[in-house]
């Protein structure tokens, strides 16, 4: 009897040592709940949420507006092949401003070809203290023909796609006016971009 005895009370503490010895290995392994205190109090302070403002991003000193996107097509052996085509004014109202064209397959690659395109062929404006121009100006590009005055106290007078060239340009206090016909967006703000190459800079 002493020896069962002494077997059983051998089995427990075995037993006892056992399961104290897997209790911190499984404690180990076990993952706190997602949301709960020990998860937060190991991540530590969040930083800044993905996708917000961030200050630190150089913004450009140019301003941009589009005056024309489109879709074209060009025929190949096998069908059409189609392009996104678009057109852009780029300037930093402060007398320089340029006209641009792209085409890409991606509507976002061909705004960035026009974006240099524009870059490449902007002109500097040689702007009065009321940032007018000195005389009257005029050209004629392909089929439109615009004529741009200075009007002093009348503001910005100007439509189509000439007044989006005025306005980027820093221009104000003129009056353009449309001699054509021509409702080609494109081709009147390149016929305003040579009647300011006037007035362009030395």
């Amino acid at each position: 009897m002493a020896e069962n005895q002494t077997q059983n009370e051998n089995m427990a503490a075995t037993e006892n040592i056992g399961a104290e010895a897997q209790a911190p290995q499984e404690l180990q392994g076990a993952r706190p709940m997602r949301g709960g205190r020990d998860s937060r109090d190991r991540r530590g302070p969040r930083g800044p949420r993905r996708g917000g403002p961030r200050d630190d991003r150089a913004r450009s000193e140019f301003a941009q507006k589009m005056i024309g996107i489109r879709r074209v097509a060009r025929v190949m052996a096998g069908g059409r092949r189609f392009n996104f085509s678009a057109a852009l004014v780029l300037g930093d109202k402060k007398g320089r401003v340029g006209v641009g064209v792209g085409k890409a397959a991606d509507t976002q690659l061909a705004i960035e070809k026009a974006t240099r395109a524009a870059k490449r062929a902007m002109v500097s404006i040689k702007l009065t203290k009321s940032r007018s121009i000195p005389h009257n100006v005029d050209a004629k590009y392909c089929a439109s023909v615009v004529e741009i005055r200075p009007s002093p106290g009348r503001g910005l007078v100007a439509g189509s796609s000439v007044r989006t060239v005025l306005e980027l340009a820093g221009v104000s206090d003129v009056t353009a006016k449309l001699l054509s016909r021509s409702k080609n967006p494109i081709n009147n703000a390149r016929a305003a971009i040579a009647a300011l190459k006037s007035v362009e800079m030395k």
